[in-house]
């Protein structure tokens, strides 16, 4: 299927994939009093007095900002605001179809993160979360970082968080089938990005070895030029100090990781890595390396990042789960322990009798994964004391 020409027509026929509904009715007068003027002042007077009343008298509790900047779009890179419109408002349906989250695009014409900053934080008395998309790192890194210290509802970027997600729970069912054990298991991640540098932390958090390359090839603490996010990368991963390109530090590898760019990995590559290699190949729209390719050079279980092709490892499984629950107990901030909790009940959901190659996490349509993320993402709010209900 030609996807690009069907999606084209779509967004023709539809004019865009978002509109705005009212909840109550507006038919009678009174209906326009009660809505608006005079009633509406009523509770406009309550929130002045008591400004958590904004959560239970407007739709703040389950709304949520979706901001960009358009710096790096999908695998399109740094194509601006306006053209970063439509895959916007594909993640605001997904909020709302698979999470009934309320979401709404914010395309910000600036790259500069202390407007982003800014703009965002003005804004915040309309949402009840941030969700980051498609910023570009480093700047990604310290715009998430002032914004969770500014705000007191949950900032997420999810192109770090919501990957690094989705890749750990993959990789806990993908070391069943290969009958690995976290320890002494290497991962090289190809990207230094936002999502490869959260897919780090996160691996490491979880016990595993990791090694990340950019396109120098390995970061190593003892490589010079390395930027700050680099050096805290460093400090972090590759306790071996390995370095070289990627084809060099991929040999006798466990696991590849790629959050980087179409066609960097061949299957002579990964032949290489120790038998029955695990491959997640997810640069979008096409991968590091097709699936296909990679289970001819020996990989054992294989994922991309596409809807169109077994072990779908995106984000969608990730951010309207994680948002639910936090907003549900109006959660003040997401948490890595909420991140972990979160990947452990998506790992969950593969039973043994599904788990196979060809499927390691459950599929984006399966009913129960927002449902068992939100109450893990929830749980863990309350114990760390960041839930308000």
């Amino acid at each position: 299927m030609d996807y690009n020409q069907r999606s084209l027509e779509l967004h023709y026929k539809w004019r865009g994939k978002l509109s705005i509904k009212p909840k109550p009715p507006l038919l009678t007068k009174e209906d326009l009093a009660l809505a608006y003027t005079p009633g509406v002042a009523e509770p406009c007077r309550v929130i002045q007095r008591e400004p958590v009343k904004a959560y239970e008298l407007t739709g703040r509790w389950n709304t949520v900002a979706v901001v960009t900047d358009g710096s790096a779009v999908l695998g399109l890179g740094n194509i601006g605001a306006l053209a970063g419109l439509p895959v916007m408002e594909g993640k605001c349906v997904l909020f709302k179809d698979f999470g009934d989250v309320d979401a709404f695009p914010l395309c910000l014409d600036t790259q500069d993160p202390e407007e982003i900053v800014q703009t965002v934080r003005l804004l915040a008395p309309s949402f009840g979360g941030v969700n980051l998309e498609d910023i570009s790192a480093p700047r990604c890194f310290d715009i998430e970082k002032r914004l969770k210290e500014l705000l007191d509802i949950p900032v997420f970027h999810d192109d770090q968080h919501g990957t690094a997600l989705v890749v750990l729970a993959a990789i806990k069912n993908a070391l069943k089938i290969t009958g690995r054990e976290p320890a002494g298991t290497t991962v090289v991640i190809s990207g230094a990005g936002a999502a490869g540098t959260a897919i780090a932390r996160l691996l490491n958090a979880a016990g595993l070895t990791v090694i990340v390359c950019d396109r120098q090839g390995a970061i190593h603490k003892d490589r010079e030029g390395l930027s700050p996010a680099k050096v805290e990368l460093a400090a972090l991963t590759n306790p071996q100090g390995r370095s070289g390109p990627l084809s060099q530090v991929l040999v006798g590898a466990d696991i590849l990781v790629g959050v980087s760019g179409p066609g960097l990995v061949t299957g002579d590559m990964i032949k290489t890595m120790r038998p029955e290699a695990i491959v997640l190949a997810m640069a979008n729209p096409e991968p590091e390396i097709w699936p296909t390719e990679a289970l001819r050079a020996g990989a054992r279980v294989v994922g991309s990042g596409r809807s169109d092709l077994p072990n779908q490892i995106n984000n969608v499984l990730a951010f309207p789960g994680i948002f639910r629950g936090a907003l549900d107990v109006r959660a003040r901030d997401i948490s890595q322990a909420m991140i972990l909790a979160a990947a452990a009940a998506l790992a969950d959901l593969v039973g043994p009798y599904e788990l196979g190659p060809e499927r390691i996490v459950p599929s984006p349509f399966d009913i129960r994964v927002v449902p068992r993320l939100s109450q893990a993402v929830a749980e863990v709010a309350k114990r760390e004391g960041l839930a308000r209900v």
